[in-house]
This record gives structure tokens, C-alpha cells and sequence, in this order.
């Protein structure tokens, strides 16, 4: 079975992880949940199970130098919902977090990787955010944005059932048949 990393940051559809996590899982992946510190905070009184659910430790913080690693190696990795800041900081190679600390060095291993970002219209004004959503597509991240992926609304009026979650995970599928 293939190892497939889901992170995640704290976007409304983060609330729908552990739906996510089973389709995953019928589509064949053994999943380990990532979450960064706030979509943790945001997760707390769901951790334990989503923990049992995955049969893995989630995981928002490094672990400590001669600590074992929990988790089998990552096949692939789906970075959904991707926050303004997780895209960002990505980009940036700024890995103050778990989740960021993995991808970014996933690029340098040569993991396949999707990313959604979920950022409402006035966050996607910005002009880093572009910037990073290309830095990242250059770096061989596949970045559902725009008409093919997640579509950016306006401030306040929510994402979660706009967010392509189906779309995302055969994404991933498609990145590891295509490495």
C-alpha cells in the first residue's frame, strides 16, 4: 500500500479531513494526517480519532532529534486546504512549521505533490501569493488553482463546499503514475 501525507492548514475545509481520509483510504492509500499548529488547535477534540482512523500519530510538530520517526515514507503528498501563510512560507523556504519543515524538503526528494490552496479573493491580491503558487508549480508541485482547482470567493463567505477534494485526491493518483 502507498503512503499518501495529508496536510493540512486551517481553512474551513479542514473540517471535512476525516471524510477526506476515507476516501483516500478506499482509494488504496495509507494515510498520515499533518496538520499545521493552528488547524491542530482547531482539530483538538477530533485528534484521537483521527489518529485511529489513519492508525498513525497525527502530527503538527517535529519531532525530537533521536526520536523515531511514526510514519512510513511518503509516496506522495496532498497539501489541502493550503492557508495564504502555509503557500506562502513554502515558497519562501521558510519551514518554522512541521508541515512546510516536510514539503519543502520534499521538493528536494523528488516526492509527487499537490497542492490546494483555499485563499479568499482578497488574500489571492496579494502580490506574493502568485509569486509562490509559480515558485511552486516550478519546483514540480502540481497547484490546483484557478479553473483547475480551487476557484478563490470573497472574504467571509466561506469555502468548504466549494473545495475540490475529490479532484485533489486524483491528483495525487495521477502525480504518482506520471513520477
Amino acid at each position: 500500500m502507498s503512503t499518501l501525507y495529508l496536510f493540512a492548514s486551517a481553512a474551513e475545509p479542514v473540517f471535512d479531513i476525516a471524510r477526506v481520509i476515507e476516501d483516500a483510504q478506499a482509494d488504496g492509500w495509507d494515510v498520515c494526517l499533518g496538520l499545521t499548529p493552528t488547524a491542530a488547535r482547531w482539530l483538538a477534540g477530533s485528534l484521537d480519532g483521527l489518529a485511529v482512523l489513519t492508525g498513525h500519530p497525527v502530527r503538527w510538530d517535529y519531532r525530537l532529534p533521536g526520536e523515531p520517526d511514526v510514519w512510513p515514507a511518503a509516496s506522495a503528498v496532498l497539501v489541502a486546504p493550503a492557508t495564504f501563510n502555509t503557500v506562502n512560507r513554502w515558497a519562501l523556504g521558510i519551514a518554522d512549521t512541521f508541515v512546510v519543515g516536510v514539503v519543502a524538503e520534499g521538493i528536494g526528494k523528488g516526492i509527487p505533490m499537490v497542492a490546494v490552496p483555499c485563499v479568499n479573493a482578497a488574500y489571492a491580491q496579494h502580490p506574493q501569493f502568485e509569486r509562490s503558487v509559480e515558485t511552486l508549480r516550478g519546483a514540480g508541485v502540481s497547484v490546483l488553482y484557478g479553473e483547475d482547482g480551487f476557484v478563490s470567493h470573497q472574504p467571509g463567505e466561506g469555502a468548504a463546499g466549494l473545495f475540490p477534494w475529490r479532484h485533489a485526491l486524483d491528483a495525487v493518483r495521477e502525480a504518482v503514475v506520471a513520477d
